[in-house]
């Protein structure tokens, strides 16, 4: 195992540990002893940092099951870099947060702590793994463990719902997203994407290629809240603030977007790639904006303003796209789109993490998230009212602030879409700058509701549950830091080059030419800056009168919303799944043995008629003799007498007729061991049910009617007829050797035994008899117990 191998596991090794270290040391939050490990591997990967800026790459493999083409293969390069430090960075700075948020007394740390350390490595899993499969295991574990984090506080009915309704449609997509990994594999006989991306040749040519790209984008819209997916993100809310400054500022809902920054080498240059990414992300920017400004809690705000970011940032990855496309030019305009998109990745970490803890200090310090109890807190919370200030800009889109320069660059990005001439752009390319400056206007308007309806106007203490302070240091300095960085990103955005480079690296074909980064605030009197003047005033005008216009929001009706119809298919699942288990789960278990041999006979004809199976020759077939004429004819007798008699007694000795005829077939044909055995099982057999035969219930009319003999008479027919079927077609239709010839020789030279049959039994499936010993063993204590139990009627003994 190698260091980077430890790396991603050492969240989870540590997560072993931490129950212990909660009980022991009871006096110390269980935080500083968890914040070290992310402080470490961000330690760890800044120093990674130099190498891949360079280039490099580095490639580590640890055989899991190697022959089916799956092993623990890490690999790092410019992408996984940045999301590995967005995930440790962010990780640190949200676990110091949490130890001044989180009560040692009041709060179950040690669960805490666990879940959030199994997310960290499983997001560390996700961005590093070259391994699809891989990728998938550690893509279906964030799931469960974000579901944990958001139901941390389970005794409330929001907490578990919110949290359900993540994981069911997050595995979904997950589930879609394993689908097209097997397409993939099925294309490329790899589940590498190193190498996945090295046979893009034949990808692209081959007829599974959509089905593919469809299945890999439902897992990475769902996962980043893409519209119509998006609606288990403000739900998740409910998750104590910590959490969602992790999961929906830098890592969960980050994962969408690496999935398709991942895989945009084997899919972009696609029109399907294209309009997909770049539709859905469009509308998501919009509806997200446009929801979030009429939310009055806080974090809800902040929930749809995550939705439309993430739809930000796809977009323009979809945009980003076409550069593939025009490959051949010298100088590509769409680069911007993708350069936008991994810059703007950076920069919503750092506002929207300070946001969210800016959030989770007013609701810490005051009691409540409700914008309608809150303003005037400007005077006595003014640190975290700066923040608030710098934060709240960038999301806008402000200057100086770094969230300018990538909103600009996401103007670029959209008013250059309108110059692709493929794909019918010329007609429906103007819907992509008109859609983002809209966006940008309503992302104005919630980012000054923000800020100003909770620090400004007029304070109400007496709806507040506390008197504000200011927080404590510790909780003020993670969003000091990530507030700092904004600052620092927009005046010094250059620092940023290299890694943005090398995610473009990874992004783009190998063979692609990427553009050296510059990022700066003056372009001159572009049409992007007009653009931002238009959002500022028109946004401005917009936020004074939102009062006068906001009551559009109830123009929308109730019931038809994506929610309803979320919770009107969960109930109807419930209802069906319940009205069909209804129908088949009888409580008879003559109609569970109906459905079954029906199912089998029907199954098994359908496929020997498929495969042609149905040909059959008797020239190797024995003469079957007097004795076995016989026989057969008492057994079809027997048999036919069950189906139809009225007494149970006759019934019973039917039964034994047909057993003890088998086991003389047995002796004919020379078979002296099974027909001892199959003698044993009649014997046992029989004698049970004379024993049980005064408690077995009388044969009730229903028994005795036509059509349920007749039913019992069809399937018992057609179970028989397609075995004879089935023995008669593999005895025809021979492909090797009988392997009957092996056993005859090697049972007496290496199993040193005349007896074949005990041979097999004892040494070539010698552990296959040893657990059928040790399951008759322990039925036979159980019945035992059970006997020796007779319990009354009353339960007692």
């Amino acid at each position: 195992m190698s260091l980077i191998h430890l790396v991603i596991l050492s969240p989870f090794l540590l997560a072993i540990f931490v129950p212990l270290l909660h009980k022991y040391f009871k006096r110390i939050h269980t935080g500083w002893f968890v914040l070290a490990l992310p402080i470490l591997l961000f330690i760890y990967f800044i120093g990674n940092l130099g190498n891949v800026m360079a280039g490099n790459t580095y490639l580590s493999t640890m055989n899991w099951i190697p022959s089916m083409g799956i092993n623990f293969a890490v690999y790092l390069d410019g992408l996984g870099l940045l999301f590995a430090l967005l995930i440790t960075g962010i990780g640190s700075l949200v676990v110091l947060y949490s130890i001044y948020y989180l009560s040692k007394e009041k709060e179950a740390l040690n669960t805490f702590y666990v879940y959030l350390l199994m997310f960290m490595g499983a997001m560390l899993g996700v961005v590093l793994s070259d391994n699809m499969l891989v990728l998938y295991s550690f893509w279906e574990l964030t799931s469960i463990s974000s579901f944990l984090l958001i139901s941390y506080w389970y005794h409330r009915e929001k907490s578990r719902y919110g949290a359900l309704k993540s994981m069911l449609i997050t595995v979904f997509g997950g589930l879609s997203m394993l689908a097209g990994i097997i397409l993939l594999y099925t294309m490329t006989g790899t589940f590498s994407v190193r190498e996945t991306i090295a046979s893009v040749d034949i990808v692209t040519a081959h007829e599974l290629f959509v089905p593919a790209l469809i299945l890999f984008l439902l897992g990475a819209f769902t996962k980043s809240a893409q519209f119509p997916f998006h609606i288990w993100l403000p739900d998740a809310m409910e998750a104590p603030t910590p959490v969602s400054a992790y999961l929906h500022s830098a890592t969960m809902v980050k994962a969408g977007i690496y999935l398709v920054a991942r895989m945009s080498p084997v899919f972009a240059g696609a029109p399907e790639w294209f309009w997909l990414i770049s539709i859905f992300g469009i509308i998501t920017l919009f509806w997200g904006s446009f929801s979030a400004v009429k939310q009055t809690d806080l974090k809800a705000i902040l929930a749809f303003s995550t939705i439309s970011q993430l739809g930000l940032i796809m977009s323009l990855l979809g945009i980003g796209s076409a550069a593939v496309y025009y490959d051949y030019l010298e100088e590509n305009i769409y680069t911007v789109a993708t350069l936008a998109a991994v810059f703007h990745l950076i920069n919503h970490a750092t506002f929207k993490g300070s946001l969210f803890m800016v959030v989770g200090i007013v609701d810490h310090e005051t009691g409540t998230r409700d914008i309608r109890k809150l303003g005037g807190l400007m005077n006595l919370m003014p640190i975290t009212f700066t923040l608030a200030i710098i934060g709240g800009f960038s999301m806008a889109g402000l200057p100086p602030f770094n969230g300018f320069l990538s909103k600009e660059m996401f103007f670029t990005g959209m008013v250059n879409a309108t110059q692709i001439d493929a794909w019918n752009m010329e007609t429906f390319g103007m819907i992509f700058p008109v859609l983002a400056w809209i966006a940008s206007i309503f992302t104005f308007i919630y980012s000054m509701v923000l800020i100003f309806k909770t620090f400004t106007g007029k304070y109400q203490p007496e709806k507040l549950d506390k008197k504000p302070h200011e927080a404590p240091l510790g909780m003020l300095i993670p969003p000091i830091i990530l507030a700092s960085l904004v600052v620092i990103f927009g005046f010094f955005p250059e620092i940023l080059k290299g890694l943005i480079e090398a995610a473009l690296h990874s992004i783009f074909p190998s063979n692609f030419t990427v553009e050296d980064v510059h990022i700066y605030f003056w372009h001159g009197w572009t049409t992007e800056l007009f653009m931002t003047i238009g959002v500022i005033a028109f946004g401005s005008l917009l936020y004074l009168t939102l009062a006068k216009w906001g009551n559009i929001y109830e123009w929308f009706p109730k019931r038809l919303t994506l929610n309803k119809l979320y919770d009107g298919g969960l109930v109807g699942l419930e209802r069906g799944s319940f009205a069909f288990t209804k129908f088949y789960m009888t409580g008879f278990i003559r109609n569970y043995l109906v459905m079954i041999f029906g199912f089998m006979a029907l199954l098994l004809l359908l496929v020997m008629g498929q495969t042609g199976a149905f040909n059959f020759s008797l020239d190797n077939a024995s003469k079957v003799g007097v004795y076995e004429l016989i026989l057969a004819l008492v057994m079809v007798i027997a048999a036919i007498t069950i189906l139809f008699t009225k007494s149970r007694l006759s019934a019973i000795i039917a039964l034994g007729v047909v057993g003890y005829s088998m086991s003389l077939f047995f002796v004919l044909f020379r078979a002296p061991d099974l027909a001892l055995t199959q003698l044993i099982v009649e014997t046992v057999s029989v004698a049970l049910f004379l024993l049980c035969f005064y408690h077995l219930p009388e044969i009730s009319k229903k028994v005795n009617r036509l059509r349920f003999r007749l039913t019992n008479f069809i399937i018992s027919i057609s179970v028989g007829i397609v075995v004879i079927l089935i023995g008669l077609s593999v005895n025809s239709s021979r492909v090797a050797e009988s392997i009957s010839d092996y056993f005859v020789k090697a049972s007496y030279e290496e199993a040193g035994g005349k007896n074949m049959v005990n041979v097999i039994l004892v040494d070539f499936r010698g552990f296959d008899t040893l657990f059928e010993i040790a399951v008759l063993t322990i039925a036979a204590f159980g019945i035992y117990a059970m006997i020796k139990l007779r319990l009354t009627k009353g339960g007692s003994q």
